[in-house]
């Protein structure tokens, strides 16, 4: 069952772990250009667990910032929460 799962190292549930992955490190590109932002590495949900997609240079958006992803601890395990403008 679910309690049994959550238990488990390692074990997924919904969208939720016990453990965080380990930070990801990785060189981050040049930019292509003047006034392009860079947009954080995020972890992206899919075929069962959690799936490290790299940082990327971007326009920005007017009138917008980019917030970067974050871990977020609750009662069914960890579960990521994406970046966004």
């Amino acid at each position: 069952g679910v309690a049994a799962c959550l238990a488990a190292t390692g074990c997924t549930v919904d969208g939720y772990v016990t453990e965080q992955p380990a930070e990801v490190v990785y060189t981050r590109p040049v930019a292509p250009g003047d006034g392009y932002v860079w947009i954080d590495g995020d972890w992206v949900w899919g075929g069962g667990g959690y799936h490290w997609h790299n940082g990327y240079w971007a326009r920005p958006r007017a009138g917008r910032a980019w917030t970067a992803g974050h871990w977020e601890r609750g009662a069914r395990g960890y579960h990521w929460n994406r970046g966004h403008w």
